[in-house]
């Protein structure tokens, strides 16, 4: 409608210095030439449904606009600008005139401001296609990655599992009298733990509970070998974390750092909210990396994976020595709390 109106009320205000007609006599019979011009196109484009292959719809809808204006000011002069009981308007020489002007100049410059109509409407079509697309490509890409995440949450659960019951049983082989209440204190961690494992993300609040829990039970089964100690922010609390990423650090510590040495060592979380940053770092004063070797499990591994697919590369996780021994994991992710 405003493509219409921007080209008729122009074309009327010039046609007007040349017609004895009033202003607002011209005006209306340029826009109404263009509305009806306007209402063909629209005609075309839906009816007839289906088009011979060899015709093209568009050549059908610039043909038809062509066609209309003619026929449209015809009856624009034969109904409206003929007196009752006047002779018809072809017996006036200015009405003839007026309607072969406006016939001409619509054939003229009709057909091609439809073609234009037409190209507009390839390059809306082509855009919104475009546009479609790469929302579909987007929501295909996000439904991968937390198929991605998923999976890579399935194999967390089973790893730290198992790792969990290997120390129970090397408690039960050792006959030790703590292995009865290591099993209820497990029985009831697992409870609480095995639900989370296949949530896309819980609060460091929640994730620091299972890390404590843990530390209890590893406690529990080398007494004088392990302390452990939290410092945490309880601004931190109820932020965003990947679950058991946390507790993968910690798992680690005990594994290759504290079990590895005769003396033991101790292990501390410190977790802190800096801005739109949060800082976890877990310390070990265990055997180090050169005496538990390079690798650290495929726990880390694994992290490394789902801290990407969770933050988009906007997570970082360093691992270094600390003096005079031990090992320390720094984990930087986004300071963003879980949204319900």
């Amino acid at each position: 409608m405003r493509f219409v109106l921007g080209v008729s009320i122009p074309l009327g205000l010039l046609l007007s210095l040349s017609f004895k007609t009033s202003l607002l006599s011209v005006l209306a019979r340029t826009i109404v030439l263009g509305l009806i011009a306007m209402l063909v196109f629209g005609l075309f484009e839906q009816w007839p449904k289906q088009v011979p292959r060899w015709l093209a719809r568009w050549v059908i809808q610039v043909a038809g606009v062509a066609v209309s204006i003619p026929l449209t000011a015809w009856a624009i002069y034969a109904w409206f600008m003929t007196a009752p009981g006047a002779p018809p308007f072809w017996h006036d020489q200015d009405n003839v005139s007026g309607f072969l002007t406006f016939s001409i100049l619509g054939v003229l410059l009709a057909p091609w401001m439809a073609l234009g109509a037409l190209v507009r409407q390839k390059e809306a079509l082509a855009r919104h296609q475009a546009l479609s697309f790469s929302l579909e490509r987007s929501e295909l890409e996000r439904q991968a990655l937390d198929a991605r995440l998923h999976l890579l949450q399935a194999q967390v659960a089973p790893h730290f599992l198992f790792n969990t019951l290997a120390n129970v049983q090397a408690l039960v082989d050792a006959g030790s009298p703590q292995a009865s209440a290591l099993l209820r204190s497990l029985i009831a961690y697992l409870r609480a733990a095995v639900p989370r494992l296949h949530e896309s993300a819980t609060t460091l609040g929640q994730e620091l509970e299972l890390v404590k829990a843990y530390l209890e039970l590893m406690h529990m089964r080398i007494p004088d070998r392990l302390q452990f100690g939290l410092h945490i922010d309880e601004a931190a609390r109820p932020l965003r974390c990947p679950p058991l990423s946390v507790l993968t650090l910690v798992e680690n510590a005990v594994r290759h750092g504290i079990d590895p040495s005769e003396e033991g060592g101790r292990i501390d979380i410190t977790v802190q909210r800096r801005g739109d940053r949060c800082l976890v770092r877990v310390s070990d004063t265990g055997v180090g990396l050169m005496k538990s070797g390079n690798g650290l499990g495929t726990g880390l591994a694994t992290l490394r994976e789902r801290l990407k697919l969770a933050f988009g590369g906007d997570a970082r996780l360093n691992i270094g020595t600390q003096q005079p021994r031990g090992v320390y994991a720094e984990l930087d992710i986004p300071a963003c709390e879980v949204t319900t």
